[in-house]
């Protein structure tokens, strides 16, 4: 297994970079994974993470990205943070939160290939889930992308929505029962090669 090593750039982690996202190696049926960060892949909890050490990672979370890594698929992170719009959450802060998430899931043997996030205030922006813009934005970065083999991941009616406007996929996390690790199986599946 080979560990990729990013030096992210706090733009990178902001969800500002526009740089081109590489292609995948493999030909799957699914190569394009777009995950919800709060709810998904950490603990959703009152207010906003604005504290490394608040961090709460998922159980299975840092499994399923490396496997998604593992069989070829970009995984990418797209994610509401409207603290930052309302003064409730610092690009700093968000920064030092997005270094932890990553820290914690390359110890794990895990990479995400990008970052997008919506910092504005509802209604002021075509990106706030469940708008399109994150994902059109992520797909605009991944030009060999077609919705058809992307797959939003997310735990809510917005990242549900976000999805079906964008015209891609989703699978949802909104059963508290059953979380990511029960839809590795089906997450997995639909990254097998053709």
């Amino acid at each position: 297994m080979t560990l990729i090593h990013h030096a992210w750039t706090d733009e990178e982690l902001l969800g500002r970079s526009r740089e081109p996202i590489a292609a995948p190696v493999a030909l799957l049926r699914t190569n394009f994974v777009l995950l919800d960060r709060d709810g998904t892949l950490n603990r959703l909890r009152p207010g906003y993470v604005s504290d490394p050490d608040d961090l709460d990672v998922l159980p299975g979370a840092v499994d399923v990205v490396r496997q998604l890594n593992e069989c070829g698929a970009k995984v990418v992170v797209v994610t509401n943070q409207r603290g930052i719009a309302t003064g409730a959450l610092s690009e700093h802060q968000l920064v030092a939160v997005h270094r932890r998430l990553v820290a914690e899931f390359a110890a794990g043997g895990a990479h995400f290939d990008g970052f997008h996030v919506c910092p504005h205030e509802e209604g002021t922006c075509d990106c706030r889930k469940p708008l399109p813009g994150l994902i059109v934005q992520a797909l605009s970065r991944a030009k060999w992308a077609e919705a058809s083999r992307t797959v939003m991941v997310g735990d809510s009616d917005r990242d549900r929505g976000a999805a079906r406007a964008a015209g891609v996929p989703f699978l949802g996390l909104d059963d508290p029962k059953v979380g990511l690790v029960q839809k590795v199986q089906k997450l997995l599946a639909l990254c097998t090669h053709e």
